[in-house]
């Protein structure tokens, strides 16, 4: 009997940023071995409504050289550029990039509502470290995509220092908020600067919600995208029970 040949599949992701330390990528390590993943970045050095906003023209140009790679799946990654265009805004972009391209394709955003609609998350208290400015922003975008946001409130600190939060100050300020929302369903955390994948699983302990992550939520979707139905255990519900997704949005 011949030996079944596993296909090989080329995920292309976009790194808002270039700094090392300012995105948590250890889940990329735990990526099936038939999955090779291909990062390029952009430099968003003052992470602010004007940077974001000037920025798809350069998405593309990476999305662009990705195809070329021969890209299963593109993640334009960075959920504020992309929620400033509006959850109807955005759709229709991704649409037109992967019409153009003839690649499958997710944003952190698009993402976050799946894990959310999965989780059967409809009221949620939201985090981030960005201002309240970006933050009204990230609220419209989830209202607009058919939720209830609580609230969304960011830990005061300047964008570059991000990466440096204290973890146990991270999960005192979420913990603090969701006692004020006791009717929350689960947590959202909105970015991937900080240091905060092991504190997924602790939180959902301490509260009785689901937490909503950047990473273990890309990491699932992924999987998901490309027929991969083992999770992992350690990083959240979302990824180590691998419940039934919700439609792609």
């Amino acid at each position: 009997m011949m030996a079944v040949t596993q296909k090989e599949y080329v995920v292309g992701l976009v790194y808002p940023t270039n700094r090392p330390e300012g995105k948590e990528t250890q889940l990329d390590e735990k990526l099936p071995p038939s999955i090779q993943l291909v990062g390029l970045t952009l430099n968003f050095t003052r992470g602010n409504e004007e940077e974001f906003g000037a920025s798809m023209s350069r998405y593309e140009v990476k999305v662009a050289e990705l195809t070329a790679k021969n890209a299963s799946l593109i993640i334009p990654a960075g959920a504020p550029p992309f929620m400033l265009l509006g959850f109807q805004g955005e759709r229709e972009m991704i649409r037109r990039w992967e019409q153009k391209y003839g690649v499958p394709m997710f944003t952190s955003g698009q993402n976050h509502v799946r894990a959310l609609r999965t989780l059967e998350i409809n009221a949620f208290v939201g985090v981030s470290y960005f201002p309240e400015k970006l933050n009204a922003v990230f609220a419209r975008y989830f209202t607009e995509a058919g939720f209830h946001v609580l609230a969304m409130d960011g830990i005061p600190v300047q964008f570059a220092a991000a990466p440096k939060l204290p973890a146990q100050q991270i999960a005192e300020f979420v913990k603090k908020l969701f006692e004020k929302h006791p009717n929350a369903q689960g947590v959202y955390m909105l970015g991937s600067a900080w240091k905060t994948l092991d504190m997924v699983e602790p939180l959902e302990q301490a509260l009785g919600v689901a937490v909503v992550h950047p990473g273990p939520a890309r990491h699932w979707e992924t999987l998901v995208r490309l027929g991969f139905c083992k999770g992992l255990s350690g990083y959240g519900k979302l990824l180590a029970e691998m419940p039934a997704a919700a439609p792609p949005v």
